[in-house]
Order: C-alpha cells, then sequence, then structure tokens
C-alpha cells in the first residue's frame, strides 16, 4: 500500500471502527478443567496504557509500520513483538503523549525531526493478565523516523510493511501451551517472528480500516 494511499483513507478515524480478524483473538482450548478461571474486571485497578502505531513512507513510497522485538526478562509480555509503549504516567498530559513518550524512550523517536503528526486512536482493549487497559494512538510521519533501540528494552525494531495486515493476508494458526494453558491463535509471521496477541489484533484493525 502506498503511503499517499493510507494517508487519504486515514485522514478522518471513524469513530465506529471496524472489527480485527476473528482468527487473531486468542481462546483458551481444551476441556474445561485444562483451562484459566475466568479474569474479572476490576476497574479501580485497571493501569492504563498506550501504544504508538506509527505509520511512514520508506524509499519507494510504500506504507510501514513500527514495531519492536522486547527484551527477554521476567513479566507477562517479555520477548514478544509489540509497538512501543507502555503505562501512563501521573504526569502525561493525555494518552497521546504516553505513547509518543514511551516511543522517545524505547526508539529514540524524534517526532519533529520525523513529522508525526497524532490522527486518532484505535480500539481501546482490555488485557486481563497485566490487568492494562491499553489505547492504540495512530500517528504518521512524513518520513521515514531515525529509530535506535533502547538496550535495556528492545532487542531490535521491526518496520513491516503495511500491506501484510490488510484483509486476506496470511495467517499462520498456533496451538500451542503458556504458563501451562492450552490456546489456540492467529499469528502474522513477520521478519521470522510472530506477532500474535494485543499487536495482532491491532495490526488487524488498522488492516480493516484501510480495507474499508
Amino acid at each position: 500500500m502506498r503511503f499517499v494511499v493510507l494517508a487519504e483513507r486515514l485522514a478522518t478515524v471513524p469513530a465506529t471502527l471496524p472489527s480485527p480478524a476473528s482468527e487473531l483473538i486468542p481462546e483458551f482450548t481444551g476441556a474445561a478443567d485444562a483451562r484459566p478461571p475466568a479474569f474479572s474486571l476490576d476497574r479501580s485497578a485497571i493501569r492504563p496504557a498506550a501504544v504508538l502505531v506509527l505509520l511512514f513512507p520508506d524509499e519507494a513510497g510504500d506504507a510501514r509500520v513500527v514495531l519492536t522485538e522486547r527484551v527477554t526478562r521476567d513479566g507477562h509480555h517479555s520477548g514478544e513483538v509489540s509497538f512501543p509503549g507502555g503505562r501512563a504516567e501521573a504526569d502525561d498530559a493525555d494518552l497521546e503523549t504516553t505513547a509518543l513518550r514511551e516511543a522517545a524512550e524505547e526508539v529514540a523517536l524524534d517526532p519533529v525531526a520525523a513529522g508525526v503528526r497524532v490522527i486518532g486512536r484505535l480500539e481501546r482493549f482490555w488485557i486481563p493478565v497485566s490487568n492494562y487497559e491499553v489505547t492504540p494512538v495512530v500517528a504518521l510521519a512524513e518520513r521515514r523516523p531515525i529509530l535506535v533501540a533502547s538496550p535495556d528494552e528492545v532487542v531490535r525494531i521491526v518496520e513491516p510493511r503495511v500491506a501484510m495486515f490488510l484483509p486476506g493476508a496470511p495467517v499462520r494458526m498456533v496451538e500451542r501451551e503458556i504458563r501451562g494453558w492450552p490456546l489456540r491463535y492467529g499469528a502474522y509471521d513477520v521478519d521470522g517472528l510472530s506477532v500474535w496477541g494485543a499487536t495482532a489484533r491491532i495490526l488487524s484493525q488498522l488492516g480493516a480500516l484501510l480495507g474499508d
């Protein structure tokens, strides 16, 4: 997908968004006693967070998106592919500020140098295992940003073409155990990495929006 076409289609992010592909939503499988107990939503304990869905043109004019492979350490999302982002801090003016601040910390994004413009938000969702309520913040960069991975948080930066996530793009079905629980989910294969879970959900919704 050409970046100019993407920018035209995202000129206005609609209030009602298309749903991500159902096969990308993880589901527990197996017998009832082989599944974790249902999570209860305790809104008083929810931690707001934001991620930056940063879209930019490459040298050929194709639209790309910034992803990161996270450092492996203890934690629910260790070693996974994600967008730059994290927990909102008390002095963040809003979730857009959170997303841009986290991107500066994780990949050294300079919004002014890259001509970054925030255009809207995708669907907010809750991640039960970490109790984060995540808001994807969508932004366009006028030019390819110069990014540097923070060694404490990011193994490498990945910049796939947005076309990989449009409706009809290949999705690989995976069945595995995570922390002892049997799970089935769809994943995108990106540069030798498996992109699934919350990140795949966001990319699928972005692709559905652009496809519409």
